[in-house]
């Protein structure tokens, strides 16, 4: 272990562990590390705790930099990192928000029975393979015109929709209806626009996936009803994927831009991966415009992905998707 966090923090329960300022000569505030006594040997193999100190430096920070339990070394901020600063007098740092923008993931319900699946289980994964591409560059039969990638930009999953890729239905259980409001195309350069204009209805690489899921326990029932989750044995869709290229570069573009920021007004970080820019700040609109426009592609690929989904089900099963229950959960 290369750092015995236990000497280092100061245990507040036995979830809570407190990173004092005194660890390094200029954070603004503590951390907060939540993990288990038995979490903290893992936390500390990858030196993840100096890049919580690291985020307490940033200008404007409120309270604490926080670390949640599945914290490793990250990007500028620890995977599992979260901090919150001021509008008055804080900063947004490209790096910190990450360079998936938007990754989340999207859960389908059907109303199929593991005994059903299993004998085309390898048919219909091969089918879903085919069907939404994965890996480093994937692309995807979706290919972007025009002024079509402003439109996604603007509109995330409603695009999606328009274009027949599912339904008005799926926009009630996706978080923000699938579009933020507040995107600016305008603040997105050509790079992202070359990078993402193939990458509708595409899963990536990394931890990104898609997998065929049983239901094997319910913890409550009345909250599983309402979501359409019957009980064990029930086959679930869930896949996990973001803005893909698009999203990757619209951060390495603003991770170099609000540096030009970080002079102007004197913000000095440990780390160059924490360059950030005053919330207020020409560089730190334009940012958070394009990171918008990032969420908001993030939301059109999942739902292309989705309608990807129940298409190969349909023509597996040879059964129209509504009969299947193929409806989003979340």
């Amino acid at each position: 272990m290369t750092t015995d966090l236990r000497r280092v923090l100061r245990k507040i329960d036995d979830q809570r562990w407190e990173l004092p300022t005194s660890y390094e000569p200029g954070m603004r505030v503590p951390g907060i590390v939540y993990a288990s006594e038995a979490m903290l040997r893992d936390a500390g193999e990858d030196k993840a705790l100096e890049q919580v100190a690291n985020v307490a430096f940033l200008p404007g920070i409120e309270k604490y930099s926080l670390a949640m339990p599945d914290i490793h070394w990250g990007y500028g901020f620890p995977v599992g990192g979260v901090a919150a600063t001021r509008v008055t007098d804080g900063v947004v740092s490209p790096g910190g928000v990450g360079f998936d923008i938007n990754c989340g993931v999207r859960m389908l319900r059907t109303r199929l029975r593991e005994e059903e699946v299993r004998p085309v289980l390898e048919k219909l994964v091969s089918a879903l393979y085919a069907a939404v591409p994965s890996g480093v560059g994937s692309e995807g039969p979706i290919r972007l015109k025009g002024n079509e990638i402003d439109q996604v930009m603007v509109q995330g999953a409603r695009w999606s929709v328009k274009q027949g890729y599912g339904d008005a239905e799926d926009l009630e259980v996706t978080e923000e209806a699938g579009c933020v409001a507040g995107a600016d195309p305008k603040t997105v350069h050509q790079r992202p626009r070359e990078r993402g204009a193939g990458q509708l209805g595409t899963l990536g690489s990394g931890n990104h996936f898609l997998e065929v899921e049983v239901v094997d326990e319910v913890y409550d029932s009345t909250i599983a009803e309402v979501l359409g989750v019957e009980g064990p044995g029930q086959v679930m869709v869930l896949f996990h994927c973001g803005s893909r290229g698009f999203g990757h570069q619209v951060c390495e573009d603003y991770v170099r831009i609000v540096e030009g920021a970080m002079k102007r007004s004197d913000i000095q970080v440990p780390d160059r991966q924490l360059a950030c820019a005053p919330l207020d700040s020409p560089e730190g609109l334009d940012y958070l415009a394009a990171m918008r426009c990032a969420m908001n592609f993030a939301w059109a690929n999942r739902q292309a992905i989705a309608h990807a989904v129940r298409e190969n089900f349909s023509r597996v099963f040879g059964r129209y998707c509504q009969e299947l229950g193929l409806r989003q959960v979340y």
